[in-house]
């Protein structure tokens, strides 16, 4: 029974894989109360599949792209239940999972993208064949940098519709779909650390003086 979760984005997801289907997915509601929701959603979902921790068999996790305090709390939790539980740890980048979701479902026909929030009026950004397998990217930009007629994937196309007007599903990264990503080799299985693509907030002002 694989256990996924993501904390890349706004919301946690979690979910429970038994390595046909997914057999249990939960997600918080609060925005960016991952370190308070993060452990119940857990202990959730293992509750309504009707198993305990020491039934697990790996565990699934987003990488990012995203904010550090969200990612931390996911791959800190991750490795550790993997240490504890002597189980294998696998990360996938999160844009990759929307990307994957998108393409099975039938929620796109050709080359489209994955946009979703870094904040400070930026995206993280990556483009994908109609299969959901990555062709650039992920990067970190202006939307108006960005700015495609391709369908979007993603929180982009909704906080940012100038730029992406043709937005398409999913919005937010899904456990469940990361669970299948994993279990059915679709996406680039990764260690679990994170995925930063924010640049230096500090940055020289000049150059340094020579010593004398």
């Amino acid at each position: 029974m694989m256990l996924a979760f993501d904390t890349a984005t706004r919301l946690v997801t979690v979910a429970l894989h038994d390595g046909a289907d997914v057999v249990a997915e939960l997600s918080g509601d609060a925005p960016m109360k991952h370190g308070e929701q993060l452990a119940p959603l857990i202990a959730g979902a293992l509750e309504r599949a009707g198993i305990v921790r020491q039934d697990l068999t790996a565990i699934g996790v987003g990488v990012g792209p995203g904010p550090f305090t969200g990612l931390r709390v996911g791959l800190v939790t991750a490795r550790t239940l993997g240490f504890v539980l002597e189980i294998p740890v696998y990360g996938v980048c999160t844009l990759d999972v929307l990307a994957v979701e998108a393409a099975t479902t039938g929620a796109v026909q050709g080359d489209f993208a994955v946009a979703t929030d870094a904040r400070r009026k930026e995206v993280y950004w990556a483009t994908y064949d109609g299969d959901g397998h990555r062709l650039d990217g992920p990067v970190v930009d202006k939307p108006a940098a960005l700015a495609t007629d391709l369908p979007v994937a993603g929180e982009g196309p909704g906080l940012y519709p100038e730029a992406f007007p043709h937005a398409v599903a999913p919005t937010r990264p899904s456990a469940g779909w990361l669970a299948h990503a994993i279990a059915e080799e679709r996406a680039e299985l990764l260690d679990p650390e994170p995925l930063y693509l924010r640049r230096p907030d500090a940055a020289a002002s000049h150059a340094p003086k020579p010593v004398s």
